[in-house]
């Protein structure tokens, strides 16, 4: 099953053109305007590549290294998509679906019901997107992470809340009641939810938009590395964290991470809505 999307993915990309930036950055330049025409036109072809060659033409090709400013250090721009990336993940959302079964269990529920709530949240997750491509062109990139960060801050705190009421069994296993049971499955969903029309899609979109043509490649290779490595952490910590501090501490943790993200969202990212991936500065 899982090689089935696999094949499709690969026979699909056969289909994607190269970027033309990418293109241009390797003076194949007839190859890039090919790609503009199918896109937008001979006219308007024309124009955007002059746009994206003169973006080029300041400084020399793009490489590694350009991600560090001029007296040393790495770029304020590449600090901030290095953000987005790790914080996308220190939020906990892979908790819910690499241990969802797992969690659902620590919190009471049979075997067979957390797998069932788990199934629930993914096909949540993936409601929530088609929400994301209707709206982020209209509500724009920054106030979507912005939402998604007090939504998810609030829904965290509501399982840290419903957790912190549960008791222990004979086992010290976490009962929770049938009350606190539906608060922590109900915030969990809309946890999904808020995520998954915010920080889920927005952090990559934002990542292929915030970074100027000469730095653009090797800054999303970094913020890419700095998002799986997160991803890793969280993965390997969850398990000792839930077992040495229990659910309650665990999700405070992921509940503070989202308030933090909140306030550092709202002074170091800057809105990309609108505007031509050549107009970015770094």
């Amino acid at each position: 099953m899982q090689a089935l999307p696999a094949a499709i993915f690969f026979v699909a990309l056969l289909f994607i053109p190269e970027s033309p930036r990418y293109l241009v950055s390797k003076k194949r330049e007839e190859k890039a305007r090919t790609v503009l025409t199918s896109l937008f036109g001979t006219h308007v072809a024309d124009s955007k590549l002059k746009e994206i060659r003169d973006s080029f033409s300041v400084d020399h090709r793009p490489r590694l290294s350009d991600i560090m400013k001029p007296g040393g250090g790495v770029r304020p721009i590449v600090w901030a998509g290095i953000l987005l990336a790790v914080f996308q993940q220190l939020v906990g959302i892979n908790v819910i679906f690499y241990y969802g079964a797992t969690l659902w269990q620590l919190a009471g529920f049979t075997e067979d019901q957390s797998l069932q709530i788990n199934i629930v949240s993914g096909a949540v997750s993936i409601a929530a997107c088609f929400i994301t491509i209707a709206v982020i062109d209209r509500i724009g990139r920054k106030p979507l992470l912005l939402i998604g960060s007090a939504g998810m801050a609030a829904t965290l705190f509501a399982m840290v809340y419903a957790f912190a009421n549960g008791t222990l069994d004979a086992a010290g296993n976490l009962q929770l009641s049938s009350e606190m049971g539906w608060v922590a499955l109900i915030a969990a969903n809309l946890y999904v939810i808020f995520f998954n029309v915010s920080w889920g899609p927005v952090m990559w979109v934002m990542l292929g938009e915030m970074f100027p043509n000469q730095i653009r490649g090797s800054a999303l290779a970094v913020a890419g590395f700095a998002q799986w490595f997160a991803n890793y952490l969280i993965a390997q910590s969850f398990p000792i964290m839930a077992a040495k501090l229990g659910l309650a501490v665990s999700y405070s943790f992921y509940a503070v991470s989202a308030v933090i993200s909140f306030f550092l969202v709202q002074k170091f990212i800057h809105e990309t809505k609108g505007k031509e991936l050549e107009e970015m500065q770094g």
